[in-house]
């Protein structure tokens, strides 16, 4: 029994024995750990089970949506059979005819083919014959003939937030005669025909709510009447908005406004092109959750509190010979003793106080043989004429040398560790960043060139080259080098510019103008975005250059391409293409403004003179006017087109502006 009784001492005043006590230490972590797991999983059940609300909520609203905007299309679209094929008396007899659809629509309308309103239900003489062909809606349904629901806006008369169902009107031969539409309110009143009532009744709790938008953020219902119509800016958007414009549906945990967390569903509304969401706050979810743990933690700090004491006591009692340990050790790093020395009987502390006291004097060692060497290193990189860095594990700046220094004007680099990302260009720096980032956790090269402003606020072009540092399979960090490449960049911008402008009149030259054409024409094929193109010759140039010589024939167009640079908007592009031939290209511009430009620059142009020997030189214009249309496939064919046109004017006289007009083919459909 002695011998057995002495074995447990002995192993009582291990270190293993005494930590041992330290178990009541654990269970207060492991009841921490509990209490987070249990909030972890509460938390993760609740959104599961909010997301399975929200998604069933969002297809509820979805499909009723979906089935209301389609049912209204083809009332529209029985309306507009009846007025073009049973031939009713008039448009405005076949509308009173219909005003059960009134149960859908606030008005029901008609339009001809040039967009003019023939018919109004309930009448209001106010917009008879009012023109509606710059509508959203009126051009979509004259350029693809099928059916649409327009964009929100504002009413012409009263102002009001409103959407237009639209259909095409056909003869008998399938031609274009104009279109029927249907119109809804967006707030007040029946809000948009009874379309949004059931978002009216749906309740998620105190805070909960749906929204209604279009596929450009602009909302169509919401909860507040203030938000009706209004646009979500694009820096506002989260990422899951911009993916449900872009038509993606599902669930997603998103900030919503005021920094809170919330959980939203979105759904599509396709026949429309609108977007379903349906939003729970967060904190409203996790409300019990947070109740209930804050009930089971204030028991835990009591039960806690009670115990800490016994605990510390415990504690200090058991760790007094390590704590001796710990302050011998920190004695020896500030060179106050050479070893430790401790007495105990724990044989195990005992070991450790050897270990250190034999680590100590290889470690004392190895920091001469490394001082040695880290100021050969220092040498090395401050005389170069290279800007170089070095970072840690983490890509935090730990070293720049002078080069580095002087070129990005940071003194130190505990300056530069926190503020370099902040001089990175805007436009840069996302790209820049997530590059270093990814380098930073795999390991490969990063290499980028980017523009960067010194702490001056000076404009460089930067390149950046880091490479991983490794020692015996030990990743120690980064290693890298900058260049300042600003003036070789200079000289690219400079070369880029000059291929794709004319260096007598600083205006684009038929490269790079027809480069911006065939960006045009496939913005055009994708989005049916409207663009014109202008063609123009000079007239009686060539008598200027004969009689003035080449010096005033250039004079001239100097001062013709400042005319028509002034008379276009600045989204135009204008183009020398050679000689006297000249070119505009109207992005987003219809045919009826395209003309009225185009006869403004032959006007202005044909007030343009140079004078020489007392004698005064003046040209006109010969200009041939065309806009995209369909089939276009090629910028050749619309070229072709516009100076077909060209032709004609000259034929007609010069000193004029034709327009290429619209095959019957191509009108036809």
């Amino acid at each position: 029994m002695p011998f057995r009784l002495s074995t447990y001492w002995r192993h009582a005043q291990s270190l293993k024995g005494r930590l041992m006590l330290g178990l009541l230490a654990t269970w207060i972590v492991v009841m921490a750990l509990l209490l987070t797991f249990g909030w972890r999983t509460g938390d993760r059940l609740l959104e599961s089970s909010s997301n399975t609300h929200l998604r069933y909520e969002a297809r509820l609203i979805a499909d009723d949506l979906t089935s209301q905007v389609a049912s209204r299309l083809r009332s529209l679209e029985r309306l507009a059979n009846r007025l073009d094929v049973d031939r009713v008396p008039s448009p405005q007899h076949g509308l009173r005819h219909s005003e059960a659809l009134l149960e859908w629509f606030d008005w029901l309308m008609v339009t001809d083919a040039e967009g003019r309103v023939s018919a109004l239900w309930p009448e209001n003489r106010d917009m008879q014959g009012v023109d509606l062909s710059f509508r959203d809606y009126f051009q979509h349904v004259r350029a693809f003939r099928r059916p649409y629901v327009s964009e929100p806006f504002h009413s012409l008369l009263s102002d009001i937030p409103m959407v237009v169902f639209a259909v095409p009107r056909r003869d008998e031969l399938g031609r274009f005669q104009g279109m029927v539409g249907g119109a809804l309110r967006l707030n007040g009143g029946s809000q948009g025909g009874g379309l949004f009532q059931r978002l009216d009744r749906l309740r998620l709790g105190e805070q909960g709510y749906a929204s209604v938008m279009s596929d450009n953020g602009t909302y169509l219902y919401h909860p507040r009447d203030d938000k009706v119509l209004h646009t979500l800016p694009e820096e506002e958007r989260t990422d899951w908005q911009e993916l449900a414009l872009m038509g993606w549906e599902g669930e997603a945990s998103e900030l919503l406004s005021g920094e809170r967390a919330g959980y939203k569903a979105y759904r599509q509304i396709w026949p429309a092109g609108w977007i379903v969401s349906v939003t729970l706050p967060r904190d409203q979810v996790i409300a019990p959750l947070e109740g209930w743990l804050r009930r089971l933690g204030g028991w835990f700090v009591l039960v806690a509190g009670l115990l800490l004491p016994l605990i510390g006591w415990l504690l200090w009692r058991l760790l007094s010979p390590l704590l001796r340990l710990k302050r011998q050790m920190q004695e020896v790093g500030r060179g106050h003793r050479q070893r430790v020395s401790l007495d105990t009987r724990m044989h195990e502390l005992q070991q450790v106080a050897d270990t250190f006291n034999h680590v100590e004097v290889e470690r004392s060692q190895a920091l001469a043989s490394l001082e040695g060497r880290q100021a050969f290193l220092d040498a090395v990189l401050a005389s170069s004429p290279v800007g170089m860095f070095v970072t840690d594990t983490e890509g935090a700046l730990t070293y720049m040398n002078q080069a580095l220094v002087e070129l990005t004007g940071f003194k130190v680099y505990q300056e530069a560790r926190h503020e370099w990302m902040r001089h990175i260009h805007p436009d840069d720096s996302a790209t820049v960043l997530e590059l270093w980032h990814h380098s930073m956790a795999s390991g490969e090269d990063f290499l980028q060139q980017f523009r960067y402003y010194r702490r001056s606020g000076e404009p460089l072009w930067l390149e950046v080259h880091t490479r991983l540092a490794m020692a015996e399979d030990r990743v120690l960090g980064f290693v890298g080098t900058v260049k300042d490449i600003t003036e070789r960049r200079e000289e690219e911008a400079l070369r880029q510019w000059e291929a794709e402008h004319d260096p007598l009149t600083g205006l684009l030259n038929r490269r790079g103008f027809e480069r911006r054409l065939e960006e045009a024409l496939a913005d055009w094929r994708k989005t049916g975005n409207p663009a014109s193109l202008i063609l123009f010759d000079l007239d009686h140039f060539k008598p200027i250059n004969d009689e003035g010589g080449h010096a005033l024939g250039d004079e001239m167009l100097r001062r013709i391409a400042q005319v028509v640079a002034w008379e276009v908007r600045r989204s135009d592009h204008v183009a020398r293409q050679g000689g006297d031939e000249f070119a505009v290209l109207l992005p987003s511009c219809t045919v009826a403004h395209a003309e009225q430009l185009a006869q403004s620059l032959v006007e202005a142009v044909g007030e343009v003179e140079v004078s020489q020997g007392g004698r005064d030189f003046r040209v006109t214009l010969s200009l041939g006017l065309t806009s995209f249309q369909e089939g276009d496939e090629r910028i050749a064919t619309v070229i072709e087109r516009a100076d077909d046109a060209t032709y004609r004017a000259k034929r007609q006289g010069r000193n004029r502006a034709v327009t290429c007009e619209v095959s019957a083919e191509s009108d036809d459909g």
